[in-house]
């Protein structure tokens, strides 16, 4: 776990090249990056410089540092949390860092029953975590959704849904041309497939149908959307633009599973929830 904070430095995170008085030459410093699981606490407390310094080791999974190639341990994984209600002392991400992200789930507030658990159990001790998966099953998994195969309808359909964020005329929603300065780049395409073929997994397929690609559909894209100056002023957010494109561009039908069922409701009332 890495505290972003206003003055953290890269090399805080990726490491730095030591001088050694002792052997009179420079050493390297790993830097806390080098885990199977990194958690960037408070993302964008830190400039864009300090956030810069996860692009190649998210995309690549290696540190270049004094000329040489460092690769993290394997698997490698990245999440990240963001206060969205805090607007002082706070960096936006940049586009690229974004992009890198597979997901960007929202948390909302708890439910009153999940608030009534939450003040019971303050001051209780926590009970400890065990292990549910080492890295070895984690790997095992991995390849066994990469294995999960795609047909051409369902990979059609994520690459239409990834091209409508950058045409909307094109695929029936000129309303939302004006709301998009810049779509989806093509790893939300690579994005879908692999959220796609995970959660398919995990519904215990060996195939990944539309409906997958429809479920992961919002938490893939919600990020990587750049809405327009007329979105902003016309209150129009990336809730209500997911809608219109999930309820617009039409999903194939793929021979023993249903089509993707739409948002309940209409467009706005999806958005809304």
């Amino acid at each position: 776990r890495i505290q972003f904070t206003p003055d953290l430095l890269p090399a805080d995170i990726t490491g730095t090249r030591v001088w050694r008085q002792s052997s009179e030459r420079f050493d390297v410093e790993l830097g806390p990056v080098f885990v199977n699981f990194l958690l960037a606490d408070e993302i964008n407390r830190a400039p864009a410089k300090v956030q810069s310094a996860l692009l190649e080791v998210m995309a690549e999974k290696q540190v270049s540092l004094g000329g040489e190639t460092h690769e993290v341990p394997r698997p490698f994984l990245v999440m990240a949390t963001q206060n969205p209600i805090e607007s002082e002392g706070v960096y936006p991400l940049p586009e690229a860092q974004r992009d890198r992200f597979l997901m960007k789930i929202l948390i909302e507030y708890p439910s009153p029953a999940e608030e009534s658990e939450i003040v019971l159990r303050h001051g209780i001790n926590p009970p400890e975590a065990e292990r549910a998966l080492d890295t070895g099953a984690l790997l095992r998994l991995q390849d066994a959704a990469d294995a999960v195969s795609v047909d051409h309808g369902t990979l059609q359909y994520a690459v239409d849904l990834v091209q409508a964020t950058r045409d909307p005329a094109r695929y029936g929603l000129p309303d939302l041309v004006e709301y998009l300065s810049y779509g989806a780049s093509p790893r939300a395409t690579l994005g879908l497939v692999a959220a796609g073929r995970a959660l398919a997994l995990l519904r215990q397929r060996s195939y990944v149908v539309p409906q997958d690609v429809f479920d992961v559909a919002p938490d893939v894209l919600r990020h990587r959307l750049v809405l327009s100056y007329e979105s902003l002023a016309q209150g129009v957010g990336v809730e209500h633009v997911l809608a219109r494109l999930l309820s617009t561009v039409p999903a194939p039908h793929v021979a023993g599973s249903p089509p993707a069922s739409p948002p309940e409701g209409d467009a706005s009332e999806w958005a809304a929830g």
